[in-house]
């Protein structure tokens, strides 16, 4: 059976992630050039808490509590318009310009393999850019696929 939500639930979830966020971001700018495996706890709950809150998002969602968005419904479009898109390709899609975009979402044991790619796609703005306001919701709506996770096999 599936988990259902309510929008307090949403709203306990954002009174967590706002606290976390900021602590995130000074330690992301405080480990910034440095390299091999760095301690990040605060990264590492704000990232949990994220991936929490968009699992409560499309719950709300998928029982109709609430609506999907328009990232989520022109994404889903896209996803079956274009299957075979590489990274990097620009489309055109109701008069606006789309970015397909691949980031790494499984590495090898090793790190030096990518075995799982996440496929996601941007909004461009008329001079070319990214939608900054796109980008943000496309993180937020599936924060997993910005989190990189090792598998076990070789």
């Amino acid at each position: 059976m599936a988990i259902m939500y309510s929008i307090n639930d949403l709203n306990n979830i954002n009174e967590k992630l706002q606290p976390l966020k900021e602590l995130a971001e000074r330690e992301l700018k405080s480990i910034y050039g440095l390299s091999s495996n760095v301690y990040t706890p605060h990264i590492d709950a704000h990232n949990k808490v994220c991936v929490r809150k968009a699992k409560i998002l499309l719950d709300l969602k998928n029982n109709g509590l609430m609506p999907f968005t328009e990232v989520e419904t022109i994404s889903a479009k896209l996803m079956t318009l274009y299957k075979r898109a590489e990274n990097n390709k620009i489309v055109e899609y109701n008069g606006h310009s789309y970015e397909c975009q691949f980031a790494p979402l499984t590495l090898s044991k090793s790190g030096k393999i990518v075995r799982t790619w996440a496929k996601y796609w941007l909004k461009k703005t008329a001079d070319g850019k990214n939608d900054e306001q796109w980008q943000s919701q496309v993180r937020e709506i599936w924060p997993e696929n910005f989190l990189i996770k090792v598998s076990d096999i070789q």
